[in-house]
Protein backbone atom coordinates (compact mmCIF):
# COMPACT_ATOMS: atom_id res chain seq x y z
CA UNK A 1 0.00 0.00 0.00
CA UNK A 2 1.53 3.34 -0.99
CA UNK A 3 2.11 5.88 2.03
CA UNK A 4 -0.61 8.26 2.46
CA UNK A 5 1.04 10.31 4.92
CA UNK A 6 4.30 12.35 5.20
CA UNK A 7 7.47 10.70 6.95
CA UNK A 8 7.80 13.89 9.14
CA UNK A 9 5.53 16.90 9.31
CA UNK A 10 7.22 20.08 10.94
CA UNK A 11 4.43 22.91 11.97
CA UNK A 12 6.22 26.03 13.20
CA UNK A 13 4.51 29.50 13.98
CA UNK A 14 5.45 32.15 12.55
CA UNK A 15 8.45 34.65 14.43
CA UNK A 16 7.28 37.39 16.16
CA UNK A 17 5.47 40.08 14.38
CA UNK A 18 5.09 44.13 14.52
CA UNK A 19 1.71 43.01 15.13
CA UNK A 20 2.71 41.08 18.69
CA UNK A 21 4.45 44.40 19.42
CA UNK A 22 2.05 46.87 18.79
CA UNK A 23 -0.66 44.44 20.46
CA UNK A 24 1.22 44.31 23.90
CA UNK A 25 1.53 48.34 23.97
CA UNK A 26 -2.00 49.03 23.36
CA UNK A 27 -2.75 46.23 25.84
CA UNK A 28 -0.42 47.82 28.37
CA UNK A 29 -2.16 51.22 27.97
CA UNK A 30 -5.29 50.14 28.69
CA UNK A 31 -6.40 51.66 24.73
CA UNK A 32 -9.32 49.84 22.93
CA UNK A 33 -7.36 49.86 19.42
CA UNK A 34 -4.01 48.35 18.09
CA UNK A 35 -2.30 50.96 16.34
CA UNK A 36 -1.35 48.93 13.22
CA UNK A 37 -1.04 50.65 9.92
CA UNK A 38 -1.50 47.52 7.62
CA UNK A 39 -3.78 45.08 6.85
CA UNK A 40 -3.81 41.85 9.19
CA UNK A 41 -2.04 39.98 5.80
CA UNK A 42 0.37 42.64 5.72
CA UNK A 43 1.90 42.88 9.18
CA UNK A 44 5.94 42.34 8.91
CA UNK A 45 8.00 40.47 11.31
CA UNK A 46 9.69 42.65 13.87
CA UNK A 47 13.68 42.56 13.60
CA UNK A 48 13.45 39.58 16.89
CA UNK A 49 10.81 38.05 14.74
CA UNK A 50 13.56 37.58 11.72
CA UNK A 51 16.26 36.77 14.28
CA UNK A 52 13.45 33.92 15.47
CA UNK A 53 12.75 32.64 11.93
CA UNK A 54 17.14 32.78 10.87
CA UNK A 55 17.50 30.76 14.26
CA UNK A 56 15.40 28.19 13.38
CA UNK A 57 16.87 28.00 9.86
CA UNK A 58 19.52 27.38 10.84
CA UNK A 59 18.56 24.41 13.57
CA UNK A 60 17.18 22.66 10.49
CA UNK A 61 20.49 23.30 8.70
CA UNK A 62 22.40 21.58 11.18
CA UNK A 63 20.18 18.04 10.31
CA UNK A 64 21.59 16.11 7.06
CA UNK A 65 20.06 17.13 3.90
CA UNK A 66 18.00 13.50 4.11
CA UNK A 67 16.41 14.52 7.07
CA UNK A 68 15.57 18.37 6.31
CA UNK A 69 12.17 18.95 5.20
CA UNK A 70 11.64 19.11 1.15
CA UNK A 71 8.35 20.53 0.92
CA UNK A 72 7.37 24.06 2.64
CA UNK A 73 3.30 25.05 2.84
CA UNK A 74 3.10 28.21 4.38
CA UNK A 75 0.09 30.65 5.31
CA UNK A 76 0.60 33.79 2.83
CA UNK A 77 0.33 36.48 4.94
CA UNK A 78 3.62 38.61 5.30
CA UNK A 79 4.76 37.46 8.84
CA UNK A 80 4.40 33.51 8.32
CA UNK A 81 5.70 33.63 4.65
CA UNK A 82 9.25 35.95 5.90
CA UNK A 83 9.32 33.21 8.39
CA UNK A 84 9.29 30.19 5.86
CA UNK A 85 11.95 32.51 3.50
CA UNK A 86 14.20 33.31 6.73
CA UNK A 87 14.31 29.10 7.73
CA UNK A 88 14.70 28.88 3.60
CA UNK A 89 17.55 31.26 3.12
CA UNK A 90 19.54 30.33 6.21
CA UNK A 91 20.20 26.74 4.54
CA UNK A 92 16.74 25.41 6.78
CA UNK A 93 15.50 22.87 3.72
CA UNK A 94 16.57 19.88 1.35
CA UNK A 95 16.85 22.17 -1.92
CA UNK A 96 16.52 25.87 -2.30
CA UNK A 97 14.35 25.07 -5.22
CA UNK A 98 12.05 22.60 -3.33
CA UNK A 99 8.11 22.94 -3.43
CA UNK A 100 7.43 25.68 -2.03
CA UNK A 101 3.26 27.02 -1.59
CA UNK A 102 1.57 29.57 0.03
CA UNK A 103 -1.48 27.90 0.90
CA UNK A 104 -4.65 30.68 2.27
CA UNK A 105 -6.20 27.57 3.88
CA UNK A 106 -3.17 28.14 6.38
CA UNK A 107 -3.88 31.74 6.93
CA UNK A 108 -4.29 33.14 10.51
CA UNK A 109 -8.34 33.25 11.91
CA UNK A 110 -10.45 36.00 10.96
CA UNK A 111 -11.78 37.93 13.69
CA UNK A 112 -14.15 39.68 12.14
CA UNK A 113 -15.84 43.23 13.89
CA UNK A 114 -13.19 42.02 16.83
CA UNK A 115 -10.10 43.00 14.60
CA UNK A 116 -7.66 45.11 16.18
CA UNK A 117 -9.51 45.40 19.25
CA UNK A 118 -7.79 44.84 22.82
CA UNK A 119 -9.55 42.56 25.32
CA UNK A 120 -10.66 46.62 27.29
CA UNK A 121 -11.72 47.36 23.37
CA UNK A 122 -13.91 44.02 22.45
CA UNK A 123 -16.17 44.79 26.35
CA UNK A 124 -16.61 48.80 25.17
CA UNK A 125 -17.42 48.55 21.92
CA UNK A 126 -18.89 44.92 21.72
CA UNK A 127 -20.33 43.91 25.29
CA UNK A 128 -22.68 41.62 23.27
CA UNK A 129 -19.81 39.73 21.69
CA UNK A 130 -17.76 39.18 24.73
CA UNK A 131 -20.67 37.78 26.55
CA UNK A 132 -21.61 35.05 23.44
CA UNK A 133 -17.78 34.20 23.51
CA UNK A 134 -17.61 33.74 27.41
CA UNK A 135 -21.05 31.61 26.47
CA UNK A 136 -19.82 29.31 23.94
CA UNK A 137 -16.37 29.02 24.45
CA UNK A 138 -13.59 30.25 21.80
CA UNK A 139 -14.13 27.08 20.12
CA UNK A 140 -17.65 27.37 18.67
CA UNK A 141 -17.82 31.52 19.10
CA UNK A 142 -17.89 33.31 15.73
CA UNK A 143 -17.89 36.71 15.73
CA UNK A 144 -19.74 38.93 13.04
CA UNK A 145 -17.52 38.45 9.74
CA UNK A 146 -14.93 36.27 11.69
CA UNK A 147 -14.41 32.77 12.64
CA UNK A 148 -14.53 30.19 15.00
CA UNK A 149 -11.67 27.18 15.42
CA UNK A 150 -14.34 24.96 14.12
CA UNK A 151 -14.28 26.81 11.06
CA UNK A 152 -10.24 27.34 11.06
CA UNK A 153 -10.51 23.59 11.39
CA UNK A 154 -13.11 22.82 8.51
CA UNK A 155 -10.00 24.76 6.17
CA UNK A 156 -7.58 22.88 7.29
CA UNK A 157 -9.03 19.33 7.39
CA UNK A 158 -9.36 20.69 3.36
CA UNK A 159 -5.24 21.33 3.78
CA UNK A 160 -4.08 18.19 5.11
CA UNK A 161 -6.42 16.18 2.26
CA UNK A 162 -4.02 17.96 -0.22
CA UNK A 163 -1.03 16.90 2.02
CA UNK A 164 -2.23 13.16 2.20
CA UNK A 165 -2.92 13.14 -1.58
CA UNK A 166 0.76 14.63 -3.07
CA UNK A 167 3.41 14.46 0.09
CA UNK A 168 2.86 11.09 0.96
CA UNK A 169 6.69 9.51 2.02
CA UNK A 170 7.99 13.22 2.03
CA UNK A 171 9.40 16.00 4.46
CA UNK A 172 6.92 18.78 5.07
CA UNK A 173 7.48 22.13 6.88
CA UNK A 174 4.30 24.26 7.52
CA UNK A 175 4.38 27.71 8.72
CA UNK A 176 1.43 29.34 10.30
CA UNK A 177 -0.16 30.71 13.15
CA UNK A 178 -1.02 29.97 16.44
CA UNK A 179 -4.60 28.95 15.87
CA UNK A 180 -3.45 26.85 13.09
CA UNK A 181 -0.90 25.16 15.16
CA UNK A 182 -3.18 23.92 17.58
CA UNK A 183 -6.27 22.72 15.63
CA UNK A 184 -4.22 20.79 13.20
CA UNK A 185 -3.07 18.98 16.51
CA UNK A 186 -6.66 18.75 16.95
CA UNK A 187 -7.11 17.07 13.75
CA UNK A 188 -3.90 14.43 13.72
CA UNK A 189 -4.17 13.64 16.82
CA UNK A 190 -7.81 12.68 16.86
CA UNK A 191 -8.61 15.16 19.85
CA UNK A 192 -12.26 15.87 21.48
CA UNK A 193 -12.98 20.31 22.22
CA UNK A 194 -11.80 19.41 25.67
CA UNK A 195 -8.64 18.47 24.73
CA UNK A 196 -7.03 21.06 22.60
CA UNK A 197 -8.45 23.38 24.87
CA UNK A 198 -7.14 22.02 27.58
CA UNK A 199 -3.93 21.92 25.93
CA UNK A 200 -4.53 25.81 24.77
CA UNK A 201 -4.80 26.76 28.54
CA UNK A 202 -1.25 25.06 29.52
CA UNK A 203 0.45 27.88 27.62
CA UNK A 204 0.56 29.86 24.36
CA UNK A 205 2.25 28.72 21.14
CA UNK A 206 5.86 30.34 21.13
CA UNK A 207 6.82 32.57 18.05
CA UNK A 208 8.76 30.05 15.67
CA UNK A 209 8.14 27.12 18.47
CA UNK A 210 8.28 23.86 16.46
CA UNK A 211 5.73 21.08 16.88
CA UNK A 212 7.32 17.85 14.87
CA UNK A 213 5.29 14.79 13.99
CA UNK A 214 6.88 11.34 12.31
CA UNK A 215 5.09 8.16 10.43
CA UNK A 216 4.92 5.69 12.39
CA UNK A 217 3.62 2.72 9.59
CA UNK A 218 2.65 0.27 12.58
CA UNK A 219 0.45 2.28 14.26
CA UNK A 220 -3.14 1.56 13.15
CA UNK A 221 -4.53 -0.43 9.83
CA UNK A 222 -2.01 2.28 7.62
CA UNK A 223 0.04 3.96 9.77
CA UNK A 224 -0.09 7.42 11.30
CA UNK A 225 1.17 10.47 12.30
CA UNK A 226 2.93 10.02 16.21
CA UNK A 227 3.50 13.66 17.92
CA UNK A 228 7.77 13.36 18.50
CA UNK A 229 7.92 17.20 20.03
CA UNK A 230 5.28 20.52 20.71
CA UNK A 231 6.05 24.06 21.32
CA UNK A 232 9.96 23.16 20.96
CA UNK A 233 11.63 26.36 21.28
CA UNK A 234 15.52 25.04 21.83
CA UNK A 235 16.95 26.21 18.32
CA UNK A 236 15.90 29.74 19.80
CA UNK A 237 17.76 29.62 22.92
CA UNK A 238 20.69 27.70 21.46
CA UNK A 239 20.72 30.88 19.12
CA UNK A 240 20.50 33.35 21.48
CA UNK A 241 16.86 34.67 20.20
CA UNK A 242 14.57 35.62 23.12
CA UNK A 243 11.23 32.98 23.30
CA UNK A 244 8.30 35.09 22.99
CA UNK A 245 4.27 34.00 22.92
CA UNK A 246 1.22 35.77 22.55
CA UNK A 247 -1.97 34.87 23.72
CA UNK A 248 -4.88 33.44 21.49
CA UNK A 249 -7.06 37.09 21.74
CA UNK A 250 -10.31 37.46 20.52
CA UNK A 251 -8.82 39.76 18.42
CA UNK A 252 -5.22 41.77 17.21
CA UNK A 253 -2.82 40.49 14.57
CA UNK A 254 -0.75 38.10 16.18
Amino acid sequence: MQQRWPDRIWIVRHGESAGNVARDAAQAAGHTHIDIAERDVDVPLSPLGERQATAVGRWFSEKPASERPDVVLTSPYRRADSTARLIREAGGVADPLLDYVADERLREKEFGVLDRLTREGIIQLHPDQAEFRRLLGKFYHRPPGGESWCDVILRLRSALDTVSLHYGGRRVLVVGHQVVVLCLRYLIEGMTEDEILRIDREGDVANCSVTEYAFDPNRGSSGKLVLQRYNFVAPLTQAGAPVTAEPDATGAAR
